[in-house]
């Protein structure tokens, strides 16, 4: 991926709720948007050109490196599409609640064009002091070497906020997205945390449903050198009920009782010996203690 200050940036879908207020914060954080698309606000009197279709931004203002989207989510396939189209290789899906079929649409696409997806329903990726491309509250990152990869949105803040606290600072910090079909998985984000050279260490953040976390811990196992941490959330919710994201699949069919729960990840990290914080508090103890076995 191309996540440097000067990459340049599109945003899609400047003129919905969503949008709007995190322009100017992008922006304030130096991250370079260099156009945006509103189809029918094309010409709007704006800090920023503005344009009807993806194609006309990219004409006026060059190869595009990252688009953000915020549209509402049965306008997010046709979005991501158009800039699939248009060379775009890097995608954020700010938005939450896009159609199941849609993403199996846009991610067969996305892998033909080797286009990389981010969410939906993610706050996207910031590199702390350098670049934020999406919603992140940058006031709770400070700049340093740990790499936070989660599902979730609010916890992903909390957990940056206590490894800040211990004088722990962040590399990158980036949440795959908690819809039902998301784009890219732990997995590929393991896989470029570990190639980082500004990243010493991991801490991924898990939730129930889906078995995206079983799947982390076994790849770590054989894969990834780094020291990497985990963390579950709802590790003592009752038994049954299901997690509240947006399109978590907190009951996977002809699996049995365990999967997707949170002690099948547990057993999962356990297996992989990945230490596993009890909470997030917990986590930078856990982190120090990693780095010292480097």
């Amino acid at each position: 991926m191309k996540l440097k200050p000067d990459s340049k940036v599109l945003i899609q879908g400047m003129t919905a709720s969503l949008g709007s207020p995190y322009i100017a914060r992008m922006q304030a954080y130096g991250t370079q948007i260099v156009a945006a698309v509103s189809p029918g606000q094309g010409g709007t009197d704006s800090d920023l050109p503005v344009f009807d279709l993806v194609e006309q931004a990219v004409a006026a203002v060059g190869a595009i490196d990252t688009t953000i989207i915020f549209v509402p989510p049965y306008q997010a396939l046709d979005a991501a599409l158009e800039a699939i189209a248009c060379g775009i290789k890097q995608i954020i899906i700010i938005s939450a609640g896009v159609p199941p079929l849609d993403m199996v649409r846009l991610l067969r696409k996305a892998e033909a064009n080797e286009t990389i997806i981010l969410g939906p329903n993610s706050p996207g990726i910031i590199i702390p002091g350098k670049l934020l491309l999406g919603t992140h509250a940058s006031e709770f990152y400070t700049p340093g070497s740990i790499g936070i990869v989660s599902r979730s949105t609010t916890l992903t803040y909390e957990i940056a906020l206590e490894l800040t606290k211990a004088g722990l600072g962040q590399s990158i910090a980036v949440s795959i997205g908690s819809d039902a079909i998301i784009g890219s998985s732990f997995l590929q984000w393991l896989q470029i945390l570990d190639e980082d050279e500004t990243t010493e260490a991991i801490v991924l953040v898990g939730e129930p449903g889906g078995n995206s976390e079983e799947a982390a811990a076994r790849y770590i196992a054989e894969a990834i050198d780094k020291p990497a941490i985990a963390y579950i959330a709802g590790c003592h919710a009752p038994a049954g009920k299901h997690w509240g994201h947006t399109g978590t699949l907190a009951a996977v069919v002809g699996r049995g009782d365990n999967v997707g729960t949170a002690k099948s990840k547990l057993e999962a990290f356990q297996a992989a010996k990945v230490p596993v914080a009890e909470r997030p508090s917990q986590i930078p103890e856990l982190v120090k203690k990693a780095l010292k076995k480097k």
